[in-house]
């Protein structure tokens, strides 16, 4: 008896270690990595990884805290609510610098296929990408630049549209489109994700969800306006994760 108990218990403590957040560092050839957070939750159904606006750095450290005020980061314990595990993307270079397009280069986006992959072979669950702002280019152009790209995920969702992403119409990945009805930042406008949802192929599964209400405070596009959700961060998640819970 002894000796099962011996065996029982690191495995048992194994088991429920996994379902407490974890750091992981995804390489990148000889470059920094992109640090990641994963915040599993139990008996999860599907992961969406999280990529916020602006220059993109989180700064996680290496007990995966930031001081940052993303809504993504404000956030971060809702997912497991419904049962879908959570990843925080970081990067080590600001996205901002130089090109505002430097989240379309292929350096970035193969780093976005790294972290896909990683997170695809580590969990065996179905991959959401979901992107903030600027987090919408990451997002949007990993599956209009390449047609393999759709075939390592579940689905897609943009929230806070910049004003430059479209979706191709060969995509044919579930989309979900979230906006703040008052968001103010010129160049997150209401109209880019109405138009990119008027003009879906009508035979693709896509739907267009407005927020309203919560607080702004500061930049209008900044993370605690209406741009960043500011207290609705529940009804954010919500309607995510409701969306990725039908398929």
């Amino acid at each position: 008896m002894n000796i099962v108990k011996k065996i029982l218990l690191p495995m048992l403590l194994c088991l429920s270690f996994s379902i407490y957040p974890q750091v992981f560092d995804i390489p990148y050839k000889t470059d920094a990595p992109n640090r990641t957070l994963l915040l599993p939750a139990e008996n999860a159904k599907a992961v969406v990884l999280l990529f916020p606006g602006g220059g993109g750095m989180l700064r996680l450290k290496d007990d995966g805290k930031t001081n940052n005020t993303h809504t993504f980061v404000r956030s971060k314990n809702e997912w497991a609510k419904y049962g879908i595990s959570a990843v925080l993307v970081d990067t080590p270079y600001d996205l901002l610098s130089g090109d505002r397009n430097i989240r379309r280069i292929s350096d970035h986006q193969q780093r976005v296929e790294n972290m896909v992959q990683f997170y695809k072979d580590k969990l065996n669950l179905p991959i959401w990408l979901f992107g903030h702002s600027m987090g919408t280019v990451s997002a949007s152009e990993f599956v209009n630049q390449e047609k393999e790209h759709q075939q390592l995920l579940a689905g897609i969702i943009l929230a806070g549209t910049f004003k430059a992403v479209t979706i191709k119409k060969d995509v044919e990945l579930p989309l979900l489109i979230i906006h703040h009805e008052e968001d103010s930042c010129i160049s997150t406008p209401v109209s880019r994700s109405k138009n990119i949802f008027e003009n879906r192929p009508t035979n693709q599964i896509s739907k267009l969800v407005l927020l309203h209400g919560g607080t702004s405070s500061g930049d209008v596009c900044g993370a605690l306006s209406h741009h960043g959700f500011e207290g609705i961060e529940g009804e954010f998640v919500k309607t995510a994760a409701e969306f990725i819970s039908l398929y």
